[in-house]
């Protein structure tokens, strides 16, 4: 084609692109970053709680606990299994690279939980009868500092970082203190008896908190520091015990340990839960490194169910050789070993993740209850035995 034909075209070409572009006198808007790398667009995260870290996935408020996402104060302290035995009044530290107990430390009386504080740098010991939380340093493995606590069954953390809030169990009260000296900012009676676990809503403005001994759930209000809701729950003899939001953040998950599996709660509208059965005994609820899963750990059977979130369901099962008594714990930082202290038998399970094959079965001290993996994925640490956000 000659040089003016070639010019001719051109012209042509850029003047049928204009009449098939925006009308003369408006421009075409710019496109949004989504739309400029092909993505879909993301629902925006829910305003939070006033100081708390920004969400980073309004679809997954675990996004930030993926394997491997060790926050930097806490990618050099060495991976350990820090495990509380209620009756022997001391921690038994597992090296789970070997999975051996490689030291014993002397603690308060009947030791709960360890519960990572929120800023990750220290591991509170919950000595419940010692009305006292004892200080452990993830770096060194050494005990610090002993508090004076009453009744420090549990310990949470508000979103923000604000409070430390004590499940005082038998005082009935929720305690919210200095997340550092422990000091008393406000203490909040409640109309129920067992207060012991709690989770937090995707934008932390509430948590909801079960009632053991008496089967009732309560809706507490974070910044106000007041129950908006109670609930009994529809079971005569119901016994809550763990609780865990689901990575959308729309639902709250109780295990209970008398109804044998998890009541399922809308938690904004507070409406009567829903009962799925999981087996005898449901006690301790944890999430998968990837967010699609939860490990339910049912202490009555030796046995540990596996609920899928997308589908809503139960998917498998997995029994422990010999039996056991799988009770609370936490997934390791990679997400391929699930560890469960053995309530009644002095023992912890390591879990593979993948298949549900016991990798180990470990002694410990008589009683081993709340035991906490460490470090873990995560930006901060709302307690209980490690859960992230």
């Amino acid at each position: 084609m000659p040089p003016s034909s070639r010019a001719l075209a051109a012209a042509l070409l850029v003047a049928a692109l204009a009449a098939c572009g925006t009308p003369a006198g408006h421009s075409r808007p710019e496109p949004s970053r989504t739309e400029a790398a092909g993505l879909p667009d993301r629902p925006a995260p829910p305003p939070g709680l006033p100081g708390m870290p920004p969400v980073l996935d309004a679809r997954d408020v675990y996004a930030a606990d993926h394997a491997g996402r060790l926050a930097p104060a806490v990618k050099d302290f060495p991976s350990r299994v820090y495990v509380p035995n209620t009756n022997s009044n001391t921690v038994s530290v597992i090296d789970p690279a070997t999975y051996k107990v490689i030291e014993t430390v002397p603690v308060g009386n009947q030791p709960q939980h360890v519960v990572p504080s929120w800023d990750l740098r220290t591991l509170w010991v919950n000595n419940d009868l010692g009305d006292s939380l004892t200080a452990i340093d993830p770096a060194t493995g050494k005990t610090g500092r002993t508090l004076d606590v009453s009744d420090p069954y549990n310990l949470y953390f508000t979103p923000n970082g604000r409070y430390a809030v004590v499940m005082a169990s038998m005082d009935r009260e929720l305690v919210f203190r200095d997340p550092r000296t422990m000091k008393i900012a406000r203490t909040v009676p409640v109309d129920c008896a067992g207060v012991n676990h709690a989770d937090f809503s995707a934008d932390g403005r509430y948590f909801i908190v079960s009632c053991e001994f008496s089967g009732d759930l309560l809706k507490v209000d974070t910044e106000k520091m007041k129950v908006v809701g109670q609930q009994k729950l529809p079971l005569r003899g119901a016994m809550p015990q763990d609780v865990k939001l689901s990575p959308d953040g729309t639902t709250f998950y109780i295990a209970d340990m008398a109804a044998h599996g998890m009541w399922v709660l809308d938690g904004k509208a507070f409406t009567t839960p829903e009962l799925l059965p999981t087996g005898k005994g449901a006690h301790g609820l944890y999430v998968s490194r990837d967010s699609r899963e939860m490990y339910v750990s049912n202490r009555g059977e030796g046995s540990v169910s596996v609920f899928d979130f997308a589908r809503r369901k139960l998917t498998k099962k997995w029994h422990l050789p010999g039996g056991g008594s799988p009770d609370m714990g936490g997934v390791s930082a990679d997400g391929k070993v699930l560890w469960l202290s053995g309530r009644y038998d002095a023992e912890v399970y390591a879990i593979d993740t993948t298949s549900g094959e016991e990798l180990a079965r470990i002694p410990v001290g008589s009683g081993p209850h709340g035991l906490a993996v460490y470090p873990q994925a995560g930006r901060y640490s709302l307690g209980h035995t490690g859960v992230f956000r």
